[in-house]
């Protein structure tokens, strides 16, 4: 292993608490913490509890005060609304401490929790900022979630306040997002005072007289907010994540542990300098957006890019090429899905060809498996570094990556490279055993968790043991599955419920698929367990063609079951695979192989809020009837 990492990783094993203590010293407290980390009653673990700061004075106040103002902090581009917005760190800071003021003019106060309900448009960043300014815990619900979902995330954060705007804004479709709001209150046991609505000029949301406020009418009469000292284990927010149950789980972010491991990961993970441009294509209601679009560049004092529009048909397949030169971004983060749209819709990468991407020096893909196709077709046609890193909802950061900013580690295809500093990432059988090299298991971290990853469950302690913390003692269960190799590079193979097992043999989908999206002729894929009378399970995969694809469809289906008879054995048993029109997805890009086992196997389908459109399930059983 190359000596900068290996003597920075070695120095976090010798004495974690030591590690972060001197991480935490870059970060300006009002109160410097004594202590690392603490345990609760409960046995959970806390960072820096004894310390006191502010998430939005560490944003936005440090860097006025340090004379940075004028620097360019949010890039606000909506190819769908032709709109563009600049804000220097000054006029950020003015936006986030008027509205603070808002907040706090009704009743807002540490401790009290905001649900924010928005598109992506740069009021719903200045409202995550003025939550933390007054200490108040926000909870971002994806704009356009269903009324129900939106509910019951109300009835579990019991917020004093509701921030939204009139609509959200798609490719060919308005959402409007007053609707939505109304019926899930109407659902909701836990009731609202206010919501404060932003009109967009789409649409002009009906308004509830003396519990619904004009954003932009409050803003003109209202006094700017301090920022208020909190603990290092107060809440920063409440972001909700699927859970087995389905209902979904809070997960928890505190202000000290956050803000140290944001501050760390942007120079690490994606070797990033202050007054650069970083872009992560995502949106604000997953927690990409929270630690990467939000939070971890403006702490750092990079400029960051609030992306309204798509990878494809905003207008076209070089959107992010023209992003990237228009503000002379220096790192792209999105997920592999956006780059697999890019590949179909343009696989000879013609649009890059016309942009000046110069200032592009590292590409990171991270949300799902990044496909070693996609891999290789990104790195060909763009000949820059293509970083794989894999991470989670829960963890808030990257728990395996290239880490740039220590040492540039040779990549391999299929591998988010090492555990950062941090995280003691182990392989576990299913007796708690050690696999040995290149073994596959269950991927634990070992407690405790580095700051910035969840201490618990909002509300749920019992949920957050019962979820993470039982099946392992000592250890954090990740729910996935995969092996560390000879030189101790991590690869993540897929959810651990995506092994199947085929009359008495566990196989890895993942590896299969790998296969499978190899092919010249594939956009996507996805291969899942299908239940089968005699050997209990089967694979199954569909695939998506390429647009330019001319050929035959079953060519390249039989084609592709003699690939993976080859290259993993008759045992892989792979012999149905279907080409269907599209794959469903959650709005985040991952594919619902859950759903599409059940579609299968003619069991309920249980189609998550997160999907955009669920007709897609009939137009794939469509396709299967008419095989």
């Amino acid at each position: 292993m190359p000596d900068l990492y290996n003597q920075q990783y070695t120095t976090f094993k010798q004495n974690p608490a030591q590690f972060w203590l001197e991480q935490s010293k870059s970060i300006p407290w009002y109160k410097t913490p004594k202590q690392a980390y603490t345990k609760d009653n409960d046995g959970l673990y806390h960072w820096f509890s004894d310390g006191q700061l502010n998430t939005s004075f560490l944003a936005l106040d440090q860097h006025i005060i340090a004379g940075f103002g004028e620097q360019t902090a949010l890039i606000y581009d909506s190819p769908v609304t032709n709109t563009k917005q600049i804000y220097t760190y000054n006029q950020l800071q003015h936006e986030v401490a008027k509205f603070a003021g808002v907040m706090k003019s009704y009743g807002v106060q540490k401790g009290d929790r905001v649900v924010i309900y928005m598109p992506m448009i740069p009021q719903a960043v200045i409202g995550m900022l003025a939550c933390a300014r007054l200490g108040a815990i926000h909870s971002v619900v994806f704009g356009g979630f269903a009324a129900h979902e939106l509910a019951v995330r109300i009835d579990d954060a019991k917020p004093k306040l509701i921030l939204s705007a009139s609509c959200g804004v798609e490719v060919d479709s308005i959402i409007e997002y007053k609707p939505l709001i109304d019926n899930a209150i109407e659902l909701a046991n836990h009731k609202i005072n206010h919501c404060i609505i932003y009109q967009r000029e789409q649409v002009t949301a009906t308004m509830v007289k003396m519990r619904d406020i004009d954003w932009t009418h409050a803003m003109q009469t209202t006094q700017a907010a301090d920022p208020i000292p909190v603990n290092g284990d107060d809440p920063l927010y409440i972001l909700y994540t699927s859970g087995t149950t389905g209902t979904p789980k809070g997960v928890v972010r505190e202000n000290g542990g956050h803000a140290v491991a944001m501050n760390y990961s942007m120079k690490t993970v994606y070797g990033m300098e202050p007054g650069e441009v970083f872009w992560a294509a995502s949106d604000i209601g997953w927690v990409v957006g929270h630690s990467y679009i939000v939070y971890a560049p403006l702490m750092y004092r990079c400029a960051t890019v609030l992306y309204e529009g798509k990878p494809v048909r905003t207008p076209d397949a070089s959107a992010f090429w023209r992003v990237v030169e228009e503000y002379k971004v220096s790192a792209l983060f999105s997920a592999p899905t956006a780059f697999r749209a890019i590949k179909k819709e343009d696989p000879n990468a013609e649009g890059f060809k016309k942009y000046n991407t110069s200032s592009l020096k590292r590409l990171f893909l991270a949300g799902e498996r990044l496909d070693p196709p996609t891999y290789q077709w990104l790195q060909e046609k763009t000949q820059l570094p293509v970083l794989d890193h894999w991470w989670q909802t829960e963890t808030g950061w990257a728990i395996a990556c290239n880490p740039v900013g220590i040492e540039t580690l040779t990549t391999k295809p299929g591998s988010s490279t090492v555990p950062t500093p941090g995280f003691d990432v182990r392989i576990l059988d299913m007796d708690g055993n050690e696999c040995a090299a290149n073994e596959q298991g269950a991927v634990v971290i070992k407690l405790p968790l580095p700051p910035g990853c969840l201490p618990t469950i909002w509300q749920d302690t019992a949920r957050f043991k019962a979820s993470y913390l039982s099946e392992y003692e000592g250890y954090y269960l990740s729910g996935d599955g995969g092996y560390i190799d000879e030189d101790g590079y991590l690869f993540i193979m897929g959810r651990t419920d995506d092994v199947i097992n085929v009359a008495g043999h566990r196989l890895s989908t993942g590896e299969m698929e790998e296969i499978v999206a190899a092919h010249p002729a594939v956009a996507e894929c996805a291969v899942f367990g299908v239940n089968d009378p005699l050997k209990g399970q089967l694979p199954m995969g569909m695939i998506v063609l390429k647009n330019d694809f001319t050929g035959s469809s079953q060519e390249v289906e039989k084609a592709l079951v003699a690939s993976v008879r080859n290259q993993i054995g008759a045992i892989a048993c792979l012999k149905n695979i279907v080409s269907v029109e599209r794959l469903p997805k959650t709005r985040s890009g991952k594919i619902l192989r859950k759903n599409l086992r059940q579609l299968i196997d003619g069991d309920e389908l249980q189609i998550p809020s997160t999907i955009d459109d669920a007709s897609i399930f009939e137009e794939i059983n469509q396709q299967l009837t008419m095989r």
